[in-house]
């Protein structure tokens, strides 16, 4: 039996800095064993454990799609010990990827519906995994309308600024970006919180299916407006965080009731939620 607990080695091929406080880097991995490459099969939504010898490994949200070969993406906020140690590695340095893990957003069961991607802060990471891989060639023509509401605190706070405006010139995609305030008065995103927004943009839930992840706060203020426009809890799909450590669901720290949001989830549909303690 393979151990779970085994990272794949990896070598950084490239590392970008997000934003303006330059506390969010996206790593740019390949693996060393295109062996490791092909069993390492994701899908949107999932994470992996990354890990440094001698500090540890910390739970990131899967960036890439998996439509894009020879390699995968983490953006990677600076908090502890391990994510720090991270973002002191350089271009050429050799890390590890243990995973892929939990569960994935239900892409199959939103084939032939509409789409709606709600992010706050940097946890848009899986969100735009997800929009990649619809937005693919070979996948487009099997979704319907996609709307995106991204919201950050600032300008400056943006991930993935350049991916962003080409996303914009998009005609079959609707892109509704906001900060939550801006001294700059030719400001070209809207100004508010994503609830605000969801609230103006977001008015249908005919035919429709809604992916929700961000800040619990925003989590907490973007449920009500996308039920009081239609959207039924089974297609409300939220990703939470919750203390993961294990990835596995062996450690215990990350249950919520009976469920462990690194094994069973982080992807859990509102109809889930709703069947267990408000834990999260």
């Amino acid at each position: 039996m393979e151990n779970p607990y085994l990272p794949y080695p990896v070598r950084i091929e490239k590392i970008t800095i997000e934003t303006e406080d330059r506390n969010l880097k996206t790593f740019k991995v390949a693996f060393l064993d295109p062996e490791d490459e092909k069993a390492f099969q994701y899908r949107p939504g999932q994470f992996a454990e990354l890990s440094v010898a001698g500090k540890g490994e910390c739970p990131i949200g899967i960036a890439s799609s998996p439509t894009e070969s020879g390699f995968l993406l983490f953006t990677v906020n600076k908090a502890g010990v391990v994510t720090t140690q991270l973002h002191n590695m350089k271009e050429g340095d050799i890390m590890g990827v243990r995973g892929p893990l939990g569960n994935r957003y239900p892409v199959e069961e939103m084939e032939g519906k509409n789409v709606v991607l709600i992010g706050g802060g940097f946890a848009f990471t899986t969100l735009r995994s997800t929009l990649v891989y619809m937005l693919d060639p070979e996948n487009r023509k099997r979704f319907g309308e996609i709307s995106v509401v991204y919201g950050a605190r600032s300008e400056g706070m943006l991930l993935y600024k350049d991916e962003l405006s080409a996303w914009q010139e998009r005609s079959d995609v609707h892109m509704h970006i906001t900060v939550d305030c801006s001294d700059d008065p030719f400001c070209k995103y809207h100004i508010g919180f994503v609830p605000g927004i969801c609230e103006q943009k977001i008015t249908s839930a005919e035919n429709s299916m809604a992916i929700v992840c961000g800040p619990p706060i925003m989590i907490k203020f973007t449920q009500p407006v996308l039920e009081k426009v239609g959207f039924q809890p089974e297609a409300i799909i939220m990703s939470l965080e919750n203390r993961m450590k294990c990835g596995i669901g062996m450690c215990g720290r990350c249950n919520v009731g009976q469920e462990f949001v690194c094994k069973d989830g982080p992807v859990f549909s509102l109809a889930r939620l709703n069947t267990l303690p408000k834990e999260y």
